[in-house]
């Protein structure tokens, strides 16, 4: 019984502390990058398929910018809770569609963060000039909560003189 108690003690104090839980990356919900960008991933079905809108803060067109539907799915989640996903924006002011697809993470903070990597396709008049119709890169994407703005700020990264290896970071408030 002494040795019991001991055991028993240490494993209640682990099954009730709290913080221990793990936080989940969610989709649904509201989405900003570092260029400003916004988006609202819309309910999760139960094939991982969603919807939404993407309201671009930049664009390589002269149209007026207009928020775009989007479509995806998501890979049921890994153990950590944290998935995989790729969605779709039509865009609706271009002749262009882009692709995304990454990863849902909580940093060590525990904020949820969207790390992802995307194709952009734009029309070309003929196949001479394909080789110019994609374009790739990178956003990262922070959750805006209700009644929440962020402002992206840029700083450098510690290698001196390349403007190329810059980092983001926002800085939120609740208006």
């Amino acid at each position: 019984m002494v040795q019991v108690t001991p055991f028993l003690l240490m494993l209640s104090m682990v099954l009730v502390a709290p913080g221990h839980s793990a936080k989940k990356c969610v989709l649904t919900g509201r989405w900003m990058n570092e260029l400003g960008s916004n988006m609202t991933i819309l309910a999760v079905n139960g094939k991982g398929e969603f919807s939404g809108f993407y309201h671009t803060a930049v664009t390589a067109t002269m149209n007026e910018i207009q928020v775009s539907p989007l479509q995806g799915s998501q890979h049921r989640t890994n153990q950590k809770s944290q998935p995989t996903f790729g969605f779709t924006v039509n865009w609706s002011f271009s002749d262009s569609v882009t692709v995304f697809t990454g990863q849902c993470f909580v940093d060590d903070e525990g904020n949820e963060v969207l790390k992802t990597m995307w194709l952009l396709r734009s029309q070309v008049d003929d196949i001479k000039n394909d080789w110019k119709a994609t374009r790739v890169g990178t956003n990262v994407f922070i959750r805006l909560h209700s009644q929440q703005e962020c402002k992206w700020q840029k700083g450098a990264s510690g290698s001196a003189g390349s403007a190329s290896h810059s980092f983001c970071s926002a800085t939120c408030f609740t208006q």
